[in-house]
């Protein structure tokens, strides 16, 4: 692939009407497994690099994401997910292998991308439009009975 082309790769995604009001102030989408570079059993946008795929493969996807958000390459933060009710706040990207596990994440800051990855569970983001402030959280039965989106909110908040 040429350079050229490498830097306008873009990953599809959808946006929900609710959050699409604030799109001035805060991007968000939802992304399915169509746009990514990844092979073999993980075919798809794989942006987790806690997964077996090619971690150089994982990267370019999450670059794409990145990409798609309008954000810089590298600024996408995502969790090592283990359906808990753990939020936490988030100030930059954590390095390879080092997320903590946790099921929602907060920021207030500008260029910061947020990202959960779900299969059966459901992706869910909130946003403070007024205050700068987003939330996203993987909410499987037990993270949402346990009380993920309320720490996500209360994380939120402070």
């Amino acid at each position: 692939m040429a350079e050229q082309d490498h830097a306008i790769e873009r990953a599809p995604f959808i946006e929900a009407p609710a959050l699409k009001k604030y799109s001035l102030h805060i991007r968000h989408g939802f992304f399915g497994r169509k746009g990514g570079v990844s092979t073999g059993i993980y075919n798809s946008l794989n942006c987790g690099p806690g997964s077996k795929d090619d971690l150089t493969k994982v990267i370019e996807n999450r670059r794409r994401v990145c990409v798609s958000m309008g954000g810089e390459a590298g600024r996408l933060a995502t969790l090592y997910q283990v359906h808990s009710p753990t939020a936490v706040t988030v100030t930059d990207p954590f390095a390879p292998g080092q997320a903590p596990q946790a099921d929602a994440l907060v920021t207030d800051r500008p260029g910061l991308i947020l990202g959960v990855l779900a299969a059966d569970c459901a992706p869910i983001l909130l946003c403070d439009a007024h205050n700068g402030v987003i939330g996203a959280a993987h909410a499987g039965w037990k993270g949402a009975v346990a009380g993920v989106l309320e720490s996500c909110v209360e994380a939120m908040i402070k």
